[in-house]
């Protein structure tokens, strides 16, 4: 049986044309389109055009290539979300260097196994930065196995600069993987994920398409830009001419008047994002996001009661969106869509991808049907850094997501839970999303993971951790199976094990829910209930 779905090419209007280019090339001709729409802003009121943003990316590439990086250099950065990064990460790729964003609130252990998994050649850092000595913590590595990366500092007003004149032309390659981003690892240990720029173009691209951008939307940057939605960011802002505001730090108190000054109409992020604004939202008599249009979700399924509460509270649209590290987008909704589509779906397959629904025997199901999610197109991700984990993710070209899912007859895709986040209790398979949902209604139940521990005698068994509201009483056992078996819960699908702590683990700048971390917290090292 053959059931896939696909969409066409891309569509027309004000957007610029990604195929067969490089990032650099939309660099360019994003200037020549738009030289003086603004491009970025930051909460000190330093601001871009389109046209002074390619020269700087010029000036940043003659400054890195007198440093020795050039066409093919293996260059790691850390930095937080400044202008800086977003010029030094551009002027990168228009040199053709091979780099590693790494995020700036990871530490030695992540770091270093970033910078030997790529033999990083130069790490980009920005010194002393949140009172935090970056150069320290690399210069006390063990480098006894391998030369120490040449470290070079960007930070605010101080990036390495030089002639454009002295630069080479700008290498044409837009089907060569120079892009390495490692997954956050909220479920195993991370892998280096390789892209190409017209994989991250076409997701761009389709992206923009989908939430109908164009250059007088503002877009607020609440997330580390050395995420794959960073990536995102910048390829809209080149390919619809939008502006963003670049937040060097997310603090919702902080942030919140900036969005109001700037103008922002939209952001992007993750549903932990969008509960952090309603409870700022709560704290006001007013509304908070005065001009905003829509928000974005991501990294995850959207359950429709954060849904709900997140559109009721800052009377905004949310959109959910799908995509990971390997694909930065899957399935989007748009603002013009009906709240049904909204709250219960999360999109539809964007431009470029086709996607297919494989049960657990490996059989390719129609709709309605639950199974794996595979996908192949240009936005998918050219491979692993370590080849040996192709085998596995790969099938007949098809990328395997990991993420368990159905499309609906209307062709809107619902995404159920993650493979791996299936829990096999007594060999009856249950899903860790339907239990989360199901019990993030309960008024004294904040953000919920359910994860499965080992047990001796059931396999594994079932255990919701729950995040404490603030001012409010914990919710006891009984109450949770009780209520659970109120809303229709299946007894085999009932959790034996509460845990009730104050903040739930996260991993990477989306604020994932680290749940291998919480089975380490929480599993009896004998494997008994």
């Amino acid at each position: 049986m053959t059931v896939s779905y696909s969409t066409g090419s891309q569509p027309g209007g004000d957007l610029l044309d990604v195929r067969d280019r490089t990032l650099w090339e939309m660099v360019v001709l994003r200037a020549e389109a738009l030289p003086d729409g603004q491009m970025l802003v930051d909460e000190a009121d330093r601001r871009l055009t389109f046209a002074e943003f390619r020269d700087q990316v010029e000036q940043v590439a003659a400054g890195l290539a007198a440093r020795g990086i050039g066409e093919g250099s293996k260059v790691s950065w850390q930095l937080p979300t400044l202008i800086e990064t977003i010029v030094t990460m551009t002027a990168l790729a228009r040199l053709g260097a091979h780099q590693n964003p790494i995020i700036a609130a990871q530490r030695e252990r992540d770091v270093f196994f970033a910078l030997r998994q790529t033999e990083a050649e130069f790490l980009i850092m920005p010194g002393v930065w949140s009172d935090f000595d970056y150069a320290a913590m690399v210069r006390g590595g063990d480098w006894s196995d391998r030369p120490m990366p040449t470290l070079i500092t960007v930070n605010r007003d101080q990036v390495p600069t030089g002639d454009p004149a002295t630069l080479p032309a700008a290498p044409h390659d837009p089907d060569l993987p120079r892009w390495t981003y490692f997954s956050t690892g909220t479920t195993s240990a991370p892998k280096g994920v390789l892209h190409c720029d017209a994989g991250l173009l076409a997701a761009g691209y389709a992206y923009a398409a989908r939430l109908g951008l164009d250059h007088e939307q503002v877009a607020a940057i609440p997330f580390s830009f050395a995420h794959i939605g960073g990536a995102d960011m910048l390829t809209t802002m080149l390919v619809a001419g939008h502006s963003a505001l670049a937040l060097e730090r997310f603090v919702p108190a902080e942030a919140i008047p900036l969005f109001a000054k700037h103008g922002a109409t939209f952001t992007g992020g993750s549903v932990a994002f969008g509960q952090l604004l309603v409870a700022e939202q709560r704290k006001s008599p007013t509304p908070i996001l005065p001009d905003f249009r829509f928000m974005v979700g991501g990294s995850g399924p959207t359950p429709a009661a954060a849904h709900e509460q997140i559109t009721t509270t800052l009377n905004i649209i949310y959109c959910p969106a799908y995509g990971m590290t390997e694909v930065p987008m899957i399935t989007a909704t748009s603002p013009t869509e009906s709240v049904e589509v909204q709250r219960y779906t999360d999109g539809a397959l964007i431009d470029g991808l086709e996607m297919r629904i494989v049960d657990w025997d490996g059989n390719v199901v129609g709709p309605g049907n639950e199974g794996e999610i595979q996908v192949k197109g240009k936005p998918v991700t050219c491979g692993y850094l370590d080849p040996a984990l192709n085998a596995e993710a790969f099938v007949d070209g098809w990328f395997r997501t990991g993420d368990l899912g159905h499309v609906r007859p209307d062709g809107w895709v619902c995404l159920t839970g993650r493979v791996k986040d299936i829990i096999i209790r007594k060999g009856e398979k249950i899903s860790a999303r339907e239990v989360e949902e199901m019990l993030m209604k309960h008024p004294l139940v904040g953000r919920v993971a359910v994860i499965g521990l080992p047990d001796a005698t059931r396999g594994e068994r079932i255990c919701a951790v729950v995040e404490r509201i603030p001012d409010s009483r914990d919710i006891t056992f009984d109450e949770m199976v009780e209520y659970l078996l109120a809303e229709g819960l299946s007894k085999y699908k009932l959790p034996e094990q509460l845990e009730i702590i104050d903040q739930l683990p996260s991993a990477g700048s989306l604020l994932k829910i680290a749940k291998a971390e919480l089975r380490k917290m929480f599993a009896d090292p004998d494997g008994a209930a």
